[in-house]
């Protein structure tokens, strides 16, 4: 059996110890908890400029259906020149996929495709934009959600340091040696666990 002052000595040694990892786990958790905040804040609003794009992209595509629509009847009642200038102002992204399905002489030829928009040319930008985006706020969400039980780990460790103090505390109040060295036994074990956990967990500074 140890004697009183060598108890001593390993209580005070815990208690500093677990009194130091106890106000690091609470201060990783309030960055990861931060960091949480952060991307959760992120993925809102990029999921908010995808639903934008995504707004804007289908706002083009009626616009090119539109403009199209009206030149097939153009072309259809034989007004070549009405049909030239309204191909002529068609957007540039619709532009593009209509040459090239001009070029396919698809008034004649029965194995082009139906209309220019399934050209593999016809490419919106704002479409390409929100799927973009919602990618990256799926991204950012899943790194809150991964923050967010980061911080709850963090916590957890400063409960159990706590156990660690609680146990080490405790032992001082007591004389009899068999019950002090129990009692730090079971502070030190809570100790060296919770520090062999806590090690494995990311860091933020």
């Amino acid at each position: 059996m140890r004697s009183v002052p060598e108890l001593e000595t390993v209580a005070t040694v815990l208690l500093t110890a677990a009194t130091v990892l106890t106000a690091w786990s609470a201060f990783q958790s309030t960055k990861w908890s931060g960091i949480q905040a952060i991307r959760f804040s992120q993925a809102s609003a990029s999921r908010t400029e995808s639903v934008r794009a995504s707004t804007a992209a289908g706002q083009q595509s009626l616009s090119d259906i539109s403009m199209f629509t009206a030149w097939l009847t153009a072309t259809d009642q034989g007004q070549t020149r009405l049909a030239g200038l309204l191909a002529d102002r068609f957007r540039g992204e619709f532009g593009v996929a209509f040459q090239a399905w001009e070029k396919l002489s698809p008034l004649t030829n029965t194995r082009a495709p139906a209309t220019p928009f399934v050209m593999p040319r016809y490419q919106l930008a704002a479409g390409r934009k929100a799927t973009e985006l919602e990618a990256l706020a799926l991204t950012r969400f899943d790194q809150a959600t991964a923050a967010n039980q980061q911080a709850d780990d963090y916590v957890m460790m400063t409960v159990i340091f706590a156990m660690a103090l609680f146990f080490g505390a405790v032992s001082t109040r007591f004389n009899a040696g068999r019950l002090r060295a129990a009692l730090l036994i079971c502070g030190v074990l809570t100790f060296l666990a919770a520090s062999a956990v806590t090690i494995t967990f990311p860091v933020r500074l």
